[in-house]
């Protein structure tokens, strides 16, 4: 029976191509419900980004143990017990009555469900298919994350506005249920190690060290001093890792991750131009997306068709890439899509105002979404360049915990960014628009509530001078934002450089 659908089906792929399509909606389809979830749940801005980020997060941070994992309980095993999981937490954060709840279903139950499910998807394809055929069932499996996230903002607009945002996670509910009917479609595999080849405490070292990392950056507008604290103890924790991992090998045991992997440029480099690429989009994803719904008063479904144009642009140049390849260097192809993302940045920075139509920020955001589809769509392939086969699979897990790091650091980043930005100018605009609230802090955190629980600017009214207050606050905080994303572009561009070509 195996046999039969590893010569003849395309079913596995379909059944796996599903586990993936889910897993990357959800980390974009709640972009355009904010404000709901905000009114639904009662919260804040802060919570809601926090959630957001830590669903990426917990999925990083539970990667590599889950890559280690499916040699011990079998690839298939695995990816079901992670399916049945995804279904407990799409399921609780669907009926959320708090915010707390929705991050036990959503953050906690699907980031883990989504690490046991995400390298096994990879592996079973792998071992599925041969030839031609493999070759086109991995890139429909790496094209699904980028279907995703073009019509995620979409998808997550139909459901809020006409249904409700709950409505989303019972739609991946019902693909759960389909995957699991499906399952005696997807072949069979032996587990290839014991459960003494487990690295239980290189596991938990990672853990901890991610966790730390980006708690503190989601808390620096709270409290500098413990969070530049917390940060560098994540960073220890991380190089304690490292050299825990190095030390396991060289004792003979089998580490979680074989750091010798990271001798390899390509990898080593690729690994970062995708952090910082998934960080970008997350990033300017969450920030538009607030802006959208705060300051245009957009609902969910037009912030949704407003944000389409960058997704777009990603999913279409992702899917031109690897056409182009044959013609072009992977590097120079990535480099392009370096200068075309800065470009798309520097062009947004000057369109958020308070009078801002949704057709001013369309040229930019399709030119950054094509420059940002260009990099994803090649970086995997060339940081995999001059992996030993015997390798592909943790060096495969490094990058897919690089890429869902990068999106849990950019909403946590850039999501920082926008409040301290917002905090920060309310004193500057003050001082223009209203100087007879100068130093009056009582005010000043009224109107930093007011962003924090993406009020209407028709609700905060005060002698007429909010307009002018919440405009200067704007242009210079979301300017701020694509500066700064196009900082990261320019970073990108430098490590392109870095790249070596395929030796042929």
């Amino acid at each position: 029976m195996n046999e039969t659908i590893k010569e003849n089906s395309w079913i596995p792929l379909i059944v796996v191509a599903c586990a993936s399509f889910i897993i990357a909606l959800d980390a974009t389809f709640m972009n355009v419900s904010i404000s709901q979830v905000v009114a639904d749940l009662n919260t804040d801005v802060s919570t809601i980004q926090m959630i957001m980020s830590f669903y990426t997060l917990i999925t990083a941070a539970f990667m590599l143990l889950s890559a280690k994992l499916q040699d011990i309980v079998g690839k298939k095993k695995l990816f079901l017990i992670g399916t049945a999981l995804y279904g407990v937490g799409t399921f609780t954060a669907a009926i959320s009555s708090s915010d707390t709840m929705l991050f036990i279903g959503w953050a906690l139950i699907e980031g883990i469900a989504g690490a046991l499910m995400m390298p096994a998807t990879v592996s079973i394809i792998s071992g599925t298919y041969s030839g031609e055929k493999r070759t086109v069932a991995l890139a429909i499996v790496g094209v699904m994350g980028a279907i995703a996230a073009a019509i995620g903002p979409l998808f997550g607009g139909v459901m809020t506005t006409f249904f409700s945002w709950r409505y989303g996670f019972a739609c991946e509910l019902i693909i759960v249920f389909i995957i699991l009917i499906m399952q005696n479609r997807i072949p069979t595999f032996a587990p290839t190690e014991s459960k003494n080849d487990l690295d239980i405490g290189g596991a938990i070292i990672s853990f901890v060290g991610l966790v730390l990392l980006v708690l503190g950056i989601l808390s620096l507008s709270k409290d500098i001093t413990t969070s530049i604290a917390t940060i560098i103890v994540g960073l220890i924790a991380l190089a304690g890792f490292a050299f825990f991992e190095i030390r396991r090998k060289r004792n003979g045991k089998v580490p979680l991750l074989d750091m010798d992997l990271f001798k390899d440029r390509n990898l080593r480099v690729g690994s970062i131009i995708l952090l910082l690429s998934y960080l970008a989009m997350g990033g300017s994803l969450f920030a538009v997306s607030l802006y959208l719904q705060s300051v245009l008063e957009l609902n969910a479904f037009n912030t949704g068709l407003t944000t389409l144009p960058l997704t777009m642009g990603l999913l279409i140049f992702a899917v031109i890439a690897p056409s182009l390849s044959g013609k072009l260097k992977h590097k120079t192809i990535m480099a392009i899509g370096c200068i075309m993302a800065i470009i798309g940045c520097l062009v947004l920075s000057f369109k958020f105002r308070l009078d801002t139509s949704t057709l001013d920020l369309i040229p930019g955001l399709f030119i950054m979404g094509a420059g940002l589809g260009f990099l994803m769509a090649l970086c995997t392939d060339v940081s995999l360049f001059n992996i030993p086969q015997e390798s592909q699979n943790n060096a495969s897990g490094v990058n897919t915990t690089s890429q869902t790091l990068g999106e849990s650091l950019g909403t946590a980043i850039i999501g920082i960014i926008l409040i301290l930005g917002v905090f920060g100018g309310i004193s500057h605009a003050v001082d223009i628009y209203a100087p007879q609230y100068s130093g009056n802090e009582t005010y000043h955190q009224e109107v930093y509530d007011y962003f924090q629980t993406v009020g209407n600017i028709n609700d905060f009214k005060d002698d007429g001078t909010v307009e002018d207050i919440v405009n200067i606050i704007i242009q210079d905080t979301m300017a701020f934002v694509m500066q700064v994303t196009a900082i990261l572009m320019g970073i990108v561009f430098i490590l392109t450089l870095r790249l070596k070509d395929k030796q042929i």
